[in-house]
């Protein structure tokens, strides 16, 4: 009688977590209107939870899912409530920077929004898919489990490969007179790759910060690190420009090339760029 009744108690503990579980995966209708969500929601979500992703999501200049995002409807550029709503979302994820207006006449109209605001460091990104997988439903929390061990024995593979590499000296100019320094997701990436970011080590600079053009002349960079589809282009705004003109690693285009969507990714997608960066400013630890 005691074994019968822990079996009938088992079997039906597993009855309502399945019952739950198909419940919310067939009922999840996800809209994300960032391209930091879009990320997070296409490494967990079944194909059919996808309502419609960001404007952005195929931007390669944007987007590191460019390619599998062409797969889903899309949002429009500056979508309001209407066009979000029209896709009949049963969640929808925002960031912080979203409009507040949009988010929250998105949820006025009933629809459970979560808006993400934290993704300064691959932790926050890994919590962020749990946030994620714990409101779709059981299947996508574990899908979302996965994708973070498989990142962290990426992140631990790297960090094996440059142990005891000494830090190169790197600064990412940009042409619109501010450079990024801590709290920033080029200084997240510099710290997973061995590299050591000026802008922060030296002029202990916060955030994207106005470039202190005067002091950096005095920062021994040993290269630089730029975005783009070649290294010519991305190098060739920044000879006209002081003080990057009057650099040697400028001059001589000592430089290592990242895709665009790198410098601003905010998903677990990063460690794709801290890979990048690592193979180019120390080669010899990936022969």
């Amino acid at each position: 009688m005691v074994i019968l009744t822990s079996t009938r108690r088992v079997f039906a503990a597993f009855a309502i977590w399945l019952f739950l579980s198909l419940v919310a995966t067939a009922g999840n209708r996800v809209v994300s209107q960032t391209v930091g969500t879009d990320e997070l929601l296409l490494a967990i979500a079944a194909t059919e939870e996808v309502a419609a992703l960001s404007h952005l999501s195929t931007n390669l200049e944007f987007s590191g899912i460019a390619g599998a995002a062409s797969r889903y409807p899309r949002l429009v550029a500056n979508a309001d409530s209407e066009g979000i709503l029209r896709h009949s979302p049963t969640l929808v994820l925002f960031a912080d920077y979203s409009r507040i207006d949009l988010r929250t006449q998105v949820e006025r109209s009933g629809v459970k929004i979560i808006v993400f605001d934290r993704y300064a460091t691959l932790e926050d990104s890994f919590e962020n898919l749990r946030i994620l997988g714990r409101a779709m439903g059981p299947q996508a929390l574990q899908n979302a489990e996965e994708v973070i061990a498989r990142s962290r024995a990426r992140v631990e593979t790297l960090a094996l490969r440059l142990a005891g590499v000494r830090p190169v000296s790197v600064i990412a100019p940009s042409t619109y007179g501010l450079i990024p320094g801590d709290k920033t997701t080029f200084q997240d990436i510099c710290e997973h790759s061995g590299a050591d970011n000026l802008a922060y080590s030296e002029g202990q600079l916060t955030g994207h910060a106005p470039q202190p053009t005067e002091a950096m002349l005095a920062w021994r960079v040993e290269k630089i690190v730029v975005a783009g589809s070649s290294l010519e282009s991305a190098v060739a705004p920044l000879l006209e420009l002081a003080p990057y003109r009057f650099m040697p690693a400028v001059r001589e285009k000592n430089a290592a090339l990242l895709e665009p969507w790198h410098m601003s990714c905010v998903s677990h997608m990063r460690v794709e760029a801290y890979e990048h960066l690592a193979r180019q400013l120390h080669p010899s630890r990936f022969k």
